[in-house]
């Protein structure tokens, strides 16, 4: 391949050659990985959930802290 034949590459085709299509399940969804399946998804739901739960504790702690004073 020569400099030339690099250079001239046409865009509309590189642009439809994506690596990965997106599922269709997950297509207009504001967080895709709640749909995904898998051991590693599953460990970050559940690091998820666990971090917004504590964090719902904290709120709740400080809106009570500033509801004393």
């Amino acid at each position: 391949m020569t400099q030339k034949d690099v250079t001239n590459k046409d865009p509309k085709k590189e642009k439809d050659k994506d690596a990965i299509k997106p599922d269709p399940e997950t297509l207009h969804t504001t967080d895709p990985q709640e749909h995904m399946e898998g051991p590693i998804s599953s460990l970050v739901q559940s690091a998820k959930e666990t971090m917004e739960e504590e964090d719902g504790d904290k709120k709740q702690e400080k809106d009570k802290k500033e509801n004393k004073s």
